[in-house]
């Protein structure tokens, strides 16, 4: 039996959960991923969302703030 992760705890998250985390549609969530206020990782065709830039961009004062958004070329993993 596996316990569930808290959200904020969370490395990643898929771009669906985000949207039901912050109740952004889709549309805007990909805006928000291109301006690059949302950090996210790919691994293949899979796109994971940093939670911490999630939680971020939705609560600026939190204490787990990420770091400034990476440029693009280096959000991407081989």
């Amino acid at each position: 039996m596996t316990s569930a992760i808290p959200f904020r705890e969370r490395l990643s998250c898929t771009i669906q959960e985000a949207c039901a985390a912050t109740g952004l549609g889709r549309t805007k969530m990909y805006e928000e991923i291109g301006a690059g206020r949302v950090q996210t990782r790919k691994f293949g065709a899979r796109t994971l969302i940093v939670v911490d830039s999630l939680v971020a961009l939705i609560d600026p004062g939190s204490a787990n703030s990420a770091p400034p958004p990476l440029s693009r070329s280096d959000s991407r993993v081989a």
